[in-house]
C-alpha cells in the first residue's frame, strides 16, 4: 500500500521527468509546454517591439528580467513542487470516498470534440474569473495578489508574475471545474491551455488590440490595462477581472474602459511596500506582513 510520502514523491518525480523530457523534446511537440511557453513569449515580445502601443516604453521594460524569471518559476519550478501536495490531497479525498467524478453535473465525454473543448475553456475561465474577484475582494487574498499588481510597466511576461500562493487558491477551484465535468478533461485540452497562455500574454503586452466587436467576448490589452490601473472608479475594489474572456465583466457589470490612450499609471495605493527582489516578493504576505486596505 502506498504511503503519503510515496504519493508525494511519485507526483513530484513524475512532474520533474515530464518537464525534463519537454526540455529535451522527448514529448509530443503539441504538449510541450516548456518550449511552447518560450515560443509564445518570443512571438508576443516580437510584436511588442514591432508595434509598441506605448512607444516611450523600453524594449527591456521595468522588471523585464524579473518577470521572465517568474514565468519559469511559476509555470514549472513551483508547479513541480506543488504537484506532490495535490497528489496527497487527492489521495486523502479518495480515502473518504470522494473521487474526481463525485460532483459530476455536466458529463461531456460523449459530446463532439470541439464542444468538449469549448465547454472546458468557458467553464475554467469562469472559475478563474470568480477566483480573481476573490483575490481582489478579501484582504488576506489581496495581500498575495498585490505582487501581480506591483507591475509598473506592462509587458507580456507580467502575465506570469504572481505570488506562488495564488496557485494554492486557483488549483482546487480548477479541479472542482473538472469534477463538474464528470472528472473529464478533453484529450485535446492542451489546445485550451496554449490558447489561454497566448491570450494572457497578449493582454499584458505593450500592443494595442481591442478585437473590434469581439472585445465583448475576448479580453484584450486595452481592457486589462485598466484592471492594473492605480486609480479605480470610486467604490470599486477592482474592474475588468476577465482572464481570457471579457463577457463575464460585461454580464456582471464589472467592465471599465474610460479611454484607450494606454497612458495609465499602474499599481495600487501603498504599492511602495512591495519589495523589489524576487525572494522577498515570494515571501511577501507571509508571517509579519499585515494586510492593508485596498
Amino acid at each position: 500500500m502506498k504511503t503519503l510520502w510515496d504519493v508525494f514523491s511519485n507526483a513530484i518525480v513524475g512532474s520533474l521527468q515530464w518537464t525534463w523530457k519537454s526540455i529535451l523534446f522527448e514529448v509530443p511537440w503539441y504538449t510541450n509546454y516548456f518550449w511552447g511557453l518560450i515560443l509564445i513569449s518570443l512571438l508576443i515580445w516580437g510584436l511588442e517591439i514591432l508595434f509598441p502601443w506605448r512607444k516611450n516604453q523600453s524594449v527591456f521594460r521595468t522588471d523585464f528580467w524579473l518577470d521572465g524569471f517568474y514565468m519559469f518559476f511559476n509555470f514549472f519550478a513551483f508547479s513541480i513542487v506543488i504537484s506532490g501536495v495535490y497528489g496527497i490531497v487527492a489521495a486523502l479525498f479518495n480515502t473518504l470516498g470522494i473521487h474526481i467524478d463525485s460532483f459530476s453535473l455536466l458529463p461531456v465525454s460523449t459530446l463532439p470534440q470541439w464542444s468538449q473543448l469549448l465547454i472546458f475553456f468557458v467553464l475554467l475561465d469562469f472559475v478563474q474569473w470568480c477566483t480573481h474577484i476573490l483575490l481582489h475582494k478579501y484582504p488576506f487574498l489581496w495581500q498575495f495578489h498585490k505582487i501581480h499588481h506591483s507591475v509598473k510597466e506592462m509587458g507580456f511576461a507580467a502575465h506570469l508574475r504572481y505570488h506562488w500562493m495564488e496557485n494554492i487558491f486557483y488549483k482546487p477551484l480548477k479541479t472542482l471545474a473538472v469534477m463538474i465535468l464528470g472528472g473529464f478533461e478533453p484529450e485535446q485540452a492542451y489546445i485550451v491551455h496554449f490558447i489561454a497562455i497566448t491570450i494572457g500574454h497578449i493582454n499584458h503586452s505593450n500592443i494595442k488590440i481591442s478585437w473590434g466587436p469581439l472585445k465583448y467576448v475576448l479580453n484584450n490589452p486595452v481592457m486589462h490595462l485598466y484592471h492594473h490601473a492605480y486609480e479605480l472608479p470610486q467604490g470599486k475594489f477592482g474592474v475588468n477581472f476577465g482572464i481570457s474572456l471579457s463577457f463575464w465583466d460585461y454580464i456582471f457589470k464589472t467592465d471599465y474602459i474610460p479611454e484607450e490612450s494606454g497612458n495609465v499609471t499602474l499599481g495600487f495605493k501603498g504599492d511602495e511596500e512591495i519589495p523589489s527582489g524576487f525572494w522577498k516578493q515570494i515571501t511577501f504576505g507571509i508571517g509579519k506582513s499585515k494586510p492593508k486596505d485596498i
